[in-house]
């Protein structure tokens, strides 16, 4: 990976990039906020790990100015600002991660490794449309032959996640991740009531445009479909 590293003590820094050499990356150091603006806006790196408290632009200045400028390299914040509401604007400033110090060098490298493997970040729709359909993500409005549907903030999600998958076939597991953010079945009976309320949203025609399909593994799984029933 070709990691830049934007801190300022120079101790840390010289720790941080030794130990990412020796790991078999490129590291490069600047040690000032607005210099590694202008850096990053004119050079291609895999991932940006970044101090909060720099010289020049801060660390959250920093990445909100690269996120304004289009950049969508990850970027891991990585200082001793530990604090909830610290983390939280770290991560609405357009950070990809957090990590506190003092920290384990390995979870550096795993964290690093996890954020290169992420897809390439693309501009996603803000409104989804299939057939008579629409889905306004920014408003949070969804219409069905240009009839407002109200759904509470659970079924916006599910149905958000089974229109970005149009076609493709959504498992329970898949859904309970994506949904509810659960790694794991927690045998709640919240998810088959929420499927079965919407898809008996009847009412004028608006039958959710989405089929039961069976999968060879018997586990129930869901597909939403370009034909409207």
């Amino acid at each position: 990976m070709k990691i830049l590293l934007v801190e300022d003590d120079l101790k840390t820094a010289d720790y941080i990039a030794r130990g990412l050499n020796e790991a078999g990356h490129s590291c490069e150091i600047i040690k000032d906020g607005t210099d590694a603006l202008f850096q990053i806006t004119r050079e291609t790196y895999d991932v940006l790990v970044v101090d909060r408290m720099i010289p020049g632009l801060d660390g959250l200045s920093l990445v909100k100015a690269a996120r304004a400028a289009k950049v969508k390299t990850p970027a891991l914040f990585l200082t001793s600002l530990s604090g909830v509401d610290d983390r939280v604007e770290g991560l609405e400033a357009g950070g990809d991660d957090y990590l506190t110090k003092p920290f384990a060098f390995s979870e550096l490298i795993a964290r690093l490794n996890a954020l290169a493997r992420r897809p390439p970040v693309q501009d996603q729709k803000t409104v989804l449309k299939i057939a008579d359909l629409e889905l306004d993500i920014a408003k949070r409005k969804v219409l069905r032959q240009g009839v407002s549907i109200d759904l509470q903030p659970r079924e916006f999600t599910l149905l958000e996640v089974l229109m970005r998958g149009e076609g493709r076939v959504l498992t329970r597991t898949m859904l309970l991740e994506r949904v509810w953010d659960f790694h794991f079945d927690p045998k709640t009976r919240s998810f088959s009531c929420l499927v079965r309320r919407q898809k008996s949203l009847r009412a004028m025609s608006m039958q959710p445009p989405w089929n039961r399909v069976s999968q060879p593994s018997r586990q129930r799984s869901w597909a939403c479909k370009t034909e409207i029933l």
